[in-house]
């Protein structure tokens, strides 16, 4: 009973943040083996900033929103061009309240540009299920494509 408490609370205390970057001698639980293993824990495999971005996981709000220095027509052009150029389906364009309604990952996306002031406005990205679990990649390729091609002059064809 002694050492299944031991074991139960070195577990815990690997578990947690506060013991990251060390290394830990763990002791076997049956008397049939008498060798021990070292576990190395660091920050790299215990930190969730470090999950890939196409596995879906729980999104903040605030990553969802991000606010941009330049006039709320041109953001909302470029957040177009940006889901059009990822290759999400657009499934509704709404330009005169500044939204698009978008399909990625089996999922739909409600992204929403709005006037700050002259000079900034602010793109919202939500999932239209209020599901806040999903790849952070369709968030990151639309911020980086924006990113990118800020400085473009948007042209009118014809």
């Amino acid at each position: 009973m002694g050492r299944k408490l031991i074991i139960i609370l070195s577990i815990f205390i690997i578990g947690t943040k506060a013991f990251c970057e060390q290394n830990y001698v763990v002791k076997p639980v049956s008397a049939v083996s008498n060798t021990t293993q070292t576990l190395q824990v660091n920050s790299s495999n215990t930190n969730p900033q470090n999950v890939s971005p196409t596995i879906p996981q729980m999104i903040s709000f605030e990553k969802c929103t991000n606010k941009y220095n330049v006039a709320v027509d041109k953001l909302y052009f470029l957040t177009l061009a940006s889901i059009n150029a990822n290759n999400f389906i657009i499934k509704e364009i709404q330009s005169k309240n500044g939204y698009i309604l978008f399909n990625a990952a089996n999922r739909e996306f409600l992204a929403s540009v709005h006037r700050v002031d002259n000079n900034s406005a602010i793109l919202k990205i939500v999932p239209a299920d209020n599901n806040y679990y999903f790849p952070l990649g369709i968030l990151t390729n639309i911020y980086k494509y924006i990113d990118l091609n800020i400085t473009t002059q948007i042209d009118e064809l014809g």
